[in-house]
């Protein structure tokens, strides 16, 4: 039988520790010193742990107090609670037309402009003039268009554009043919 050599480099021999070897100095008497002060360490080592604890409040009070502002000054941790479904629905906006009013006093639409509101007024056709009571047909209707003042005529009145919505178009044009219509300005 043959041995092989060991596949390493063999163990060294333990070596035991020799106390006299390393010798430790004798210890000598530290000299008595004054303690240090620092002007106002004590002081700004308390205001850098103040402002760390401040700057977090801060942020905090600020955001509370948006949250405060915009939930209408309630803070919940729940969710706010979901409108009925009749009071979700918004009212459809109103579409509105263009309606041509034929004015009977041309002087009054000399002073409307684009943009201005008006009520119109619906007076019976009369010859006598006691035929009835006048009524309000539109209120503040926007003015959309105004004759030039070469196009008015004194005798027949003017034709202005008013946007209304539909239902209130068609009243003015019922009024037109029975009445004799006139604009205030609101």
């Amino acid at each position: 039988m043959t041995t092989s050599p060991p596949l390493g480099p063999s163990p060294a021999p333990f070596l035991s520790p020799v106390p006299f070897l390393s010798p430790v100095p004798e210890t000598c008497g530290v000299p008595l010193f004054e303690p240090l002060r620092v002007r106002g360490g004590r002081q700004r080592l308390r205001r850098v742990l103040r402002r760390r604890r401040r700057a977090p409040a801060v942020v905090l009070a600020m955001s509370a107090a948006a949250l405060a502002v915009a939930g209408g000054g309630e803070v919940s941790a729940d969710p706010p609670a979901r409108p009925a479904a009749k009071e979700q629905r918004r009212p459809a906006a109103v579409r509105l037309v263009s309606a041509p009013v034929r004015i009977a006093d041309a002087a009054a639409v000399r002073l409307l402009h684009p943009g201005d509101r008006v009520d119109v007024i619906a007076a019976p056709n009369s010859p006598m003039g006691g035929g009835g009571t006048a009524r309000v047909v539109a209120t503040g209707a926007r003015v959309a268009e105004v004759p030039r003042t070469e196009e008015t005529r004194p005798d027949g009145g003017a034709l202005v554009v008013l946007s209304v919505p539909r239902s209130t178009a068609t009243a003015l044009a019922g009024a037109g043919v029975t009445s004799q219509l006139a604009v205030t300005l609101c």
